[in-house]
Order: structure tokens, then C-alpha cells, then sequence
């Protein structure tokens, strides 16, 4: 028996609808004699990152964290803060292929939700990126109080779109939340660039 055809859309921010350049972190660390990948390793390290995630600390206090945990590396607390501050100052570049799809499926009356693992930082960054009002909800995990893959998250998301799981299209760059999502029910697709627009097109009611 087939599925019903999606009628709602639930996005990942990160590696879906907004991209990150590499060289502004590399350039930070060279700029600051620091080993190269050594910011997102310290910040993506699980017991500084499942707290921001879900809303125990705030982002500011997760790069104090970050800082102090650089601190050796560079000798200097007031050093490896200013590394950490050079690097936010970066906050990654709206895909624009994934933009238009947005809002060509919400002009056609599906709802879109923005569906992340984030910190209380996403609704400045969203304003910064100009994307406030490009989304009919937006699923923080930091104020959900769970991440992805969890299947609470999901359901807190199908919740917020006001559709049920059955008929939300998720779409993820990890495997692992894909897999949660399928787990809650939903329908889901592993993201892997914009051969993959024609898929989401085609698996959505409209």
C-alpha cells in the first residue's frame, strides 16, 4: 500500500537550507596558530554540544565553553575568547535553490517547517538571514527541551505544523535523524544536494 502524499514540508537548517563555509573557520585558526578543524571539534564535542541543544545552557554560555576548553592551545583565556568571537561573527549563507523551494511549496498552500537542533541563537540567526518570515513554524530543540532523532522531537514538530506525521515530508542531511523521523512516522529523505529538489517536488501534495 503507498503512503499518503505529503502535505506538510520539515526542514533541516544546517547542511540543508543553510550552508557553511569552511575557510572562515580555517582562516580563524590559522589567523589564531590554532590546529586546523580544532573550533568545530571542541564545540560539536557531545558533552559541551547535548546541552545547548536542549535548552540547559544558553549559546553564549556554550562558547564560554568552548573558549576555556581552547585556552591551553593558545595560552591566553582573552586570546582563544577572541578566536571563538571571530569565528561566530560568522553565521553561515542561505541556500538559495532551497529558498525557492520553500517558498514555491508554501505559495502553493503546503505548510513549511523549519525542523533543527539548535541553540536560543537561532532566532537572531534567522532574523540575520533574513528568513523570519519564510517559515510557517520553526522547531527549535532547545525549546522543545529534545533533539533529533528523537522520536518526542518529531512529534512535537508534526504538532506545530498541525499535520500529522503520515503527512510530513522530512528532509535531513543525517542519516540518524532520518531514521528517527521514519521511527515517528513521518516520511523522510536524506538530503544530498539539489538533484534532490525534484524528489521533494514530486513527494509533496501540490
Amino acid at each position: 500500500m503507498s503512503r499518503e502524499r505529503a502535505t506538510a514540508l520539515l526542514v533541516d537548517f544546517d547542511g540543508v537550507l543553510r550552508r557553511w563555509d569552511p575557510a572562515v573557520a580555517a582562516r580563524v585558526e590559522r589567523e589564531y596558530g590554532l590546529t586546523e578543524g580544532v573550533l568545530g571539534e571542541i564545540a560539536m564535542s557531545w558533552g559541551l554540544l547535548q546541552p545547548v541543544l536542549t535548552g540547559k545552557v544558553s549559546h553564549a554560555e556554550w562558547m564560554t565553553s568552548v573558549a576555556d576548553a581552547l585556552t591551553p592551545a593558545v595560552g591566553d583565556p582573552g586570546r582563544a575568547r577572541a578566536a571563538v568571537d571571530a569565528w561566530q561573527s560568522y553565521r553561515g549563507e542561505v541556500d538559495p535553490e532551497v529558498l525557492a523551494l520553500i517558498r514555491e511549496v508554501r505559495a502553493a498552500g503546503v505548510r513549511v517547517g523549519l525542523g533543527t537542533n539548535a541553540t536560543d541563537a537561532l532566532d537572531a540567526d534567522l532574523a540575520a538571514l533574513n528568513l523570519t518570515d519564510e517559515l510557517d513554524v520553526v522547531v527549535n530543540s532547545s525549546v522543545v527541551g529534545v533533539h533529533k532523532p528523537a522520536k518526542e522531537y518529531f512529534q512535537a514538530a508534526c504538532e506545530a505544523l498541525g499535520t500529522p506525521p503520515a503527512r510530513v515530508l522530512f528532509v535531513d542531511d543525517e542519516a540518524r535523524a532520518v531514521a528517527g523521523a521514519r521511527v515517528a512516522g513521518l516520511s523522510a529523505h536524506r538530503w544530498g544536494g539539489h538533484a534532490d529538489l525534484r524528489y521533494i517536488r514530486a513527494a509533496l501534495a501540490y
